[in-house]
């Protein structure tokens, strides 16, 4: 266990760089574009398991589950449970959060 002070510049550094990260993902998905894309990419699922013989209610399931991975909620969820189903950005946060760590340390060292 870090001692108290560390663990402060810890916290601190967590309590920053998360929102930040958080509205960085929440601003790149929910743009107009990407939002249009992104219907367009569910549509064409749903077709296609359509097309594969699926009845509507196979296909909707899949199709809601699909949706899911793209939320911003799902994907923090999945982080945080371990199942991330998409890019690994468990590894990413973690490692940016120990970079800004590490140098936040070492500028009070100085």
């Amino acid at each position: 266990m870090p001692d108290p002070e560390e663990f402060r510049k810890i916290m601190g550094i967590v309590s920053t760089e998360i929102p930040k990260l958080l509205d960085s993902i929440s601003s790149t998905m929910y743009k107009q574009e990407n939002a249009e894309n992104f219907g367009k990419s569910i549509a064409t699922f749903y077709k296609e398991l359509k097309a594969a013989g699926m009845n509507d209610e196979q296909a909707y399931e899949l199709t809601q589950k699909y949706m899911a991975n793209f939320s911003l909620g799902g994907m923090i969820g999945q982080v945080f449970q371990g199942r991330g189903r998409g890019p690994d950005i468990s590894g990413d946060i973690g490692e940016k959060i120990k970079e800004k760590m590490k140098k936040a340390m070492d500028e009070d060292d100085e």
